[in-house]
């Protein structure tokens, strides 16, 4: 970390940034005034266009070598120099991070920048979820350098807060090493229509499971008040956005629309008023349009929940009392190209109106932040010609600098490349990650007593598909096909369809839930030579059935590497892992089933199922 050439120390002895550069401390820059004093005054000394950056919230992309992109990246439009400089920008939302001590270098370069604007506001970087394994430039990122755990999916078959609130209070410690002081996250959508694509990062299809795992979730990232130490939590996506039509992902237009067919729009929104009590810094709401949807016996509007009024102001912040940040998700105002291929701006119910108009409902219904945007120029438009006032301006850039304040950043912005070099990726770290990706692992199956399989013994023959070799000869001895082996270790993912036409498309795990029948034919020739285990990745639920009479054993894991999964598999472990979900017997009764009910009538394997071994 380098000289902080705006540090000072004020005629009465008080060290505070000189952050306007005038030589005095003014109330702002005064470490001993409370955060809604300093946001004030601020406030009063900003231009409009400063207050008009501090809405937006865009991509940024790190240069690997701690500098700054001074062009346009794969996702980011605009130099790094642009969006700060000229845009006024201060909330960015990091993608790739490899190196920690290059991650550390590149966020203290960016604050170096950003205290060269009028009045030295601080940059607060965002990311997304990047402590597990799947790779989705839209929802998440591998763990790379830090730590690796189970996806959220994982951290509710274990059924323990108090493993949640360790997991966010390392992730906690890792992001504020290198800078991360905004997550965006937790996910509170419930998964209850087990085609969607998004269930990976939830906490499952139970109310008061979500509920408990995301306050826990929220204590370790944001300590008992947000503060110095803090990462302050997106908690998303408001009013829960898990019943999408047909199990359509609302990213695309063929997912827009949000359904309610049996009544239990209560169970999605539950969560929600916990983690405000809990103090979540912010909240997101849902690209989803509910359809036919009534509340208290009043149509809802039929448009994309952050351009929505009576969800944003009258559920949220009336009817929960919600009083912090409000972001919505990403691009809801601008189409987005990238390479060859379009991502249409998720206006949901609002298609025809321009980007102006989209801009204006999105603050008519109450937000204050601009996700995934950085068209500045279209708000100041809309200020100069009246159509929003500079007052609905100050009420959000109000929010948003007090969050800033809360954090601490103004009074010391930058890291320490060594010490971010030392956290990220701990040892300690990497171990719980370890342990928690093993213990989650959760059994469905294990032959018939006595004739279970798991945990597999010492010595075994091992003929394995989609498993290391190398990780294999640590606990057995690999061999090349079924016949020679004494039991068949196979690794599968939850099935999808492949699709992608539109950006980000091939990412999304959406469409049937059923294994090619190729593949069941092909796993019946191994199960007749050796016993079976297999292993099925959940990202969502799977359709079962068919493979259950071919194999000896089956588990489902939710983010675990191959070595934590043998470590699961010979019982090095104690297994803790219940599902999180139902999985149903087959597409048929996915079909017939209301996209927004928790659980089946008669699932395959009912939520909380799992056995010891």
């Amino acid at each position: 970390m380098g000289v902080d050439e705006l540090r000072m120390t004020s005629p009465e002895g008080v060290e505070f940034r000189d952050l306007n550069g005038n030589g005095v401390m003014d109330p702002y820059e005064d470490p001993r005034l409370d955060p809604g004093a300093r946001a004030d005054d601020l406030l009063r000394r900003l231009s409009i266009e400063e207050k008009v950056g501090l809405m937006f919230q865009t991509v940024i992309e790190a240069g690997e070598d701690g500098t700054l992109v001074e062009s346009s990246g794969r996702i980011s439009k605009s130099a790094t120099s642009t969006v700060v400089l000229e845009k006024h920008l201060t909330h960015f939302n990091v993608h790739v991070l490899e190196d920690p001590r290059m991650a550390a270098r590149w966020h203290n370069a960016l604050q170096g920048l950003a205290a060269r604007t009028p009045h030295g506001i601080p940059v607060t970087i965002s990311t997304d979820p990047r402590h597990a394994f799947i790779e989705n430039a839209g929802v998440s990122f591998t763990a790379a350098a830090f730590s690796q755990w189970p996806e959220p999916l994982g951290l509710a078959a274990l059924r323990d807060a108090a493993a949640v609130r360790e997991f966010a209070d390392i992730a906690r410690q890792e992001y504020v090493a290198v800078g991360i002081r905004a997550a965006l996250h937790p996910t509170l959508d419930l998964a209850t229509e087990p085609r969607w694509a998004r269930q990976a990062g939830t906490f499952g299809q139970d109310p008061a499971l979500v509920t408990e795992l995301a306050v826990a979730y929220l204590e370790g990232f944001q300590l008992d008040s947000l503060g110095p130490g803090s990462v302050a939590c997106t908690s998303k996506h408001f009013p829960g956005g898990g019943p999408q039509k047909d199990g359509e992902d609302a990213h695309f237009p063929y997912g827009r629309e949000q359904v309610y067919p049996g009544g239990r729009f209560a169970d999605h929104v539950a969560p929600f008023p916990a983690v405000v009590r809990a103090g979540t810094a912010a909240i997101m709401p849902y690209y989803g349009m509910p359809i036919g949807l009534e509340v208290d016996g009043k149509p809802i509007e039929e448009v994309g929940f952050g351009y929505n009024k009576q969800v944003v102001t009258g559920m949220l912040r009336e009817g929960l009392g919600y009083q912090g940040v409000v972001v919505t998700d990403w691009e809801l105002v601008n189409d987005n190209h990238v390479g060859d291929q379009v991502l249409p701006a998720r206006a949901w119910g609002v298609e025809h109106l321009d980007p102006a108009g989209r801009m204006e409902l999105i603050l008519e219904a109450g937000a204050d932040q601009f996700g995934g945007e950085e068209c500045v120029e279209i708000l100041l438009d809309l200020v100069a010609q009246g159509r929003v006032s500079e007052a609905r301006i100050d009420e959000s850039a109000r929010r948003l600098l007090l969050v800033k304040f809360r954090l601490g950043l103004f009074d010391d912005p930058y890291v320490d490349e060594d010490a971010a070099a030392r956290t990220v990726g701990r040892a300690d770290f990497r171990e719980a990650g370890y342990a928690a990706q093993a213990e989650s692992v959760t059994v469905l199956t294990n032959g018939a007593d006595p004739g279970a399989v798991l945990p597999l013994l010492p010595g075994l023959r091992i003929y394995a598909e989609n498993v290391s070799a190398e990780v294999v000869s640590r606990h057995g001895t690999p061999v090349d096909s079924p016949e020679q082996a004494d039991v068949a270790l196979v690794r599968l993912g939850a099935p999808f369809e492949p699709r992608s036409d539109l950006f980000l498309e091939a990412w999304f795990h959406q469409g049937s839930l059923d294994f090619p029948p190729g593949l069941v034919s092909r796993l019946a020739r191994v199960a007749a030579a050796c016993p079976l285990v297999l292993d099925v990745t959940m990202d969502r639920p799977a359709i079962l059935t068919p493979l259950l009479p071919l194999a000896a054993a089956v588990v489902a894991s939710f983010g675990t590497s191959d070595e934590a999964l043998l470590a699961a598999l010979t019982g090095q472990v104690r297994l803790r892992g219940r599902l999180p979900f139902d999985l149903p017997r087959s597409m048929d009764q996915v079909r017939a089933h209301p996209e927004d009910v928790p659980g089946y009538d008669d699932p395959l394997f009912a939520f909380g199922h799992g056995l010891s071994i």
